[in-house]
């Protein structure tokens, strides 16, 4: 087969609104060449756009006409390595699509374990910054929690009591074993986040195990979230204030 029905065979599969890396084409190395002068076929016809270099998409086309992919879907491919995520959307963005703000940022953080990800495609500008722990497909959500949890305090135009119930639920959804996932994770935060989600934990199921959470906190230590009794009746429990 061509390198360029090849090519194209891969893109018909792939949804619209998706976007794409060369390495998600399966290309061999001598094979870049040829590749390279497909997809600019490609792309004169409309079948495919290109959103910066090395990074296109299959636009999704509606009644209204051509819809261009989402933010998270733009930046996917600087998410993933080798089809291994390394990466996940952090800071106001990720606080705004959990709904604790109405604030939307100029810029977006991209948290990486040992990867620094600068982005610039179209109005979308993303800065670096450094997770906890190494980023994979089945824990980046843990992590997105751990978070605002560690941010808590700094989210523009937060309403603790909402922004407790929202962080609440999203707990409650989790199964057993990503709530021990979890609190691996957590061990990696600074200790008001370990006490805060012990607090949280706590009053959600007291069934849960919280000794691991318990025993890696100074138990003189303090944390002030300025957050009621009322709101999250375990705070005593967890030194929070």
């Amino acid at each position: 087969m061509k390198i360029a029905q090849k090519i194209e065979k891969q893109i018909n599969k792939l949804k619209e609104g998706t976007t794409f890396k060369y390495q998600q084409l399966s290309i061999e190395s001598n094979e870049y060449s040829a590749a390279t002068k497909a997809i600019e076929r490609l792309i004169e016809k409309g079948i495919i756009k290109r959103v910066s270099t090395g990074v296109f998409y299959k636009p999704k086309q509606t009644i209204f006409g051509e819809l261009k992919p989402n933010e998270e879907e733009l930046l996917k491919p600087y998410l993933f390595q080798n089809k291994k995520r390394i990466a996940y959307i952090t800071g106001i963005s990720l606080y705004n699509r959990m709904g604790l703000t109405t604030q939307v940022p100029r810029n977006i953080k991209i948290a990486s374990r040992d990867k620094r990800i600068t982005v610039s495609v179209g109005n979308i500008k993303g800065n670096p910054v450094k997770s906890y722990v190494d980023v994979t497909n089945k824990n980046y959500t843990l992590l997105e929690i751990l978070d605002a949890l560690k941010d808590f305090k700094k989210i523009p135009d937060l309403d603790k009591n909402s922004g407790i119930k929202i962080i609440s639920n999203r707990l409650k959804n989790l199964n057993s074993k990503e709530i021990k996932q979890l609190i691996e994770c957590a061990l990696s935060y600074p200790p008001r986040v370990r006490a805060f989600l012990g607090s949280l934990l706590e009053t959600i199921n007291f069934s849960i195990e919280l000794k691991t959470l318990k025993k890696s906190l100074n138990p003189l230590s303090e944390y002030n979230y300025g957050i009621d009794k009322k709101t999250l009746p375990t705070i005593t429990n967890w030194n929070i204030k």
